[in-house]
């Protein structure tokens, strides 16, 4: 394992989340903190309790892996889309660097980006509403599962955009979208029946409802579900970036 490669990539990575830290932190806080403000103070103080829990303090989890998910996505692809777009990828590719140590690299530095931002917010939050975690340690766990499951995530949609419209393609009109509709500001068990069995093929679900139980005990979906669920997205994404370092797929020609 060349880990002196490994920490090249990663602290370079690093190191541009420092140089853009208005864009990369800072603006992504200001937009959730609005989110608290508006539902959580504001409409959440003129709302029932959601299963026993403050409407304001219920949306904190689905707010913090709406932020995680987007952010980790967007990391990830800009991180190995950019040394595409310029052609410095091919000085990695002729590097003696393995695929594994690439992926490790990037995909290590876009969750770390995605989980001190995920932490932040969380600080941010107890400054609008009150709230707990129940199972810091399971909180803890899905935090860091989900940044790096979509970091990968992430890192293949870099692979496969070839402008940067694509890039911003699936985040914009599949992930977002599938994370307002994840029960970030709800729970599932509000909707009727036949749309709260449509919602069950919705991904997000599993992973906000895994990360709501860690704070409140409750949730839509048992927790060991919810970790099964992002474990197999997990396994899909590792088997796709296999295939594509094998085949060279977007990288070679």
């Amino acid at each position: 394992m060349n880990r002196h490669a490994i920490l090249a990539i990663y602290r370079f990575e690093m190191s541009r989340t420092w140089r853009t830290l208005l864009q990369s932190i800072v603006s992504p806080v200001i937009s959730t903190s609005l989110y608290f403000v508006v539902f959580g103070a504001a409409i959440g103080s003129r709302m029932a309790r959601v299963d026993g829990v403050s409407y304001g303090a219920f949306i904190v989890p689905g707010l913090v892996m709406l932020s995680l998910l987007t952010q980790s996505i967007a990391n990830a692809s800009f991180g190995i889309y950019f040394p595409k777009f310029v052609g410095t990828i091919y000085e990695i590719l002729s590097a003696p660097v393995s695929a594994l140590e690439i992926v490790l690299g990037y995909v290590g530095a876009a969750a770390s980006k995605s989980i001190i931002l995920g932490l932040i917010i969380l600080v941010t939050a107890r400054l609008f509403v009150p709230f707990g975690v129940a199972h810091p340690v399971w909180m803890l766990g899905f935090l860091v599962l989900t940044a790096v499951t979509f970091s990968l995530f992430g890192f293949i949609i870099g692979i496969w955009a070839d402008s940067f419209e694509k890039l911003n393609l699936v985040p914009l009109l599949v992930v977002t979208p599938l994370t307002f509709l994840g029960g970030s500001f709800y729970s599932i068990g509000m909707l009727p029946p036949f749309w709260r069995s449509v919602t069950l093929f919705n991904p997000v679900v599993y992973l906000v409802s895994g990360f709501r139980w860690s704070f409140f005990g409750v949730s839509d979906i048992g927790p060991g579900v919810s970790l099964g669920m992002t474990v197999m997205f997990l396994t899909v994404c590792l088997a796709i970036v296999f295939w594509i370092f094998k085949t060279g797929y977007r990288l070679k020609r």
